[in-house]
């Protein structure tokens, strides 16, 4: 893959350029002709090309850089199923215009995954668009997506992702894979959408502010922040049998769910 222009620090941009590790990465979406194809930061077009290999039914491939997406409709010009978008994904996600059942890659920008991640996840629509996701992250970025209660790394994200999707670790990539080399490496996991949930909530968005605020201080108790979540109301935590002494992550992910559930109530 030739690399004609520096890197955009400010779009987060590191290609990977390991053709070994395209291949490993297309495998685990046993794409066929009857399936459609999302691809984030299509870059210089090294996945894109690999896609395309696959034969699938369509592939839209997004990429924020102008510059990158002129180079990329010119390299696929005569590709008839490989449209090109030049546009930030969070847009796209947005306007709600993609295909159904898409399988979606992404080498995603270090400095917006997790905001790209959470918006895939918090859609009013559920079951969504896509059937799966293929993202690499920063290796710590995964750890935290990954991550088990009681931990340093248990996050909101950890919180937000396990409440849809089912997610599975595959393999982690070396710096040495990309161009520029970051400074850290990454890893691939993938994520199928929950069929069935016992957590139902109207607006996904209440999950996103239960877990923004109880994780505000993440070093304290969570007895301040609930009791502004929830207005001094304490029916509450007694009715979920929870200690209010306890830190965020020492909280589970269903409890944060059932919080949702009741904060919810609480509004309508």
């Amino acid at each position: 893959m030739k690399i004609i222009k520096r890197a955009k620090k400010s779009l987060g941009q590191n290609f990977l350029i390991d053709k070994n590790i395209i291949k490993k990465i297309i495998k685990i979406g046993n794409i066929d002709k009857t399936k459609n194809v999302l691809e984030i930061g299509a870059g210089y077009g090294g996945l894109t090309n690999s896609l395309a290999s696959m034969n699938p039914k369509e592939i839209i491939a997004i990429e924020k850089d102008l510059v990158l997406s002129e180079l990329l409709k010119k390299k696929f010009n005569n590709r008839s199923k490989i449209k090109i978008i030049n546009s930030d994904i969070l847009d796209v996600i947005k306007k709600k215009k993609i295909k159904k059942n898409s399988i979606v890659f992404g080498n995603l920008p270090y400095n917006i995954s997790t905001q790209i991640l959470a918006s895939l996840i918090l859609l009013h629509k559920w079951p969504p668009w896509y059937d799966t996701l293929i993202f690499m992250f920063q290796k710590e970025v995964a750890a935290r997506i990954l991550a088990k209660e009681k931990t340093k790394e248990f996050s909101r994200l950890t919180v937000l992702a396990n409440w849809r999707l089912e997610i599975k670790k595959h393999f982690h990539v070396s710096s040495n894979s990309f161009f520029p080399k970051p400074k850290v490496g990454s890893t691939i996991l993938s994520f199928k959408p929950k069929k069935k949930n016992l957590y139902i909530l109207k607006n996904p968005k209440n999950l996103e502010i239960v877990t923004r605020v109880l994780f505000s201080n993440r070093r304290k108790m969570i007895n301040k922040n609930f009791k502004k979540l929830f207005k001094n109301n304490s029916n509450i935590y007694k009715n979920l049998k929870i200690d209010l002494s306890k830190r965020p992550e020492e909280l589970s992910n269903n409890t944060y769910y059932r919080i949702a559930v009741e904060y919810e109530k609480l509004l309508n």
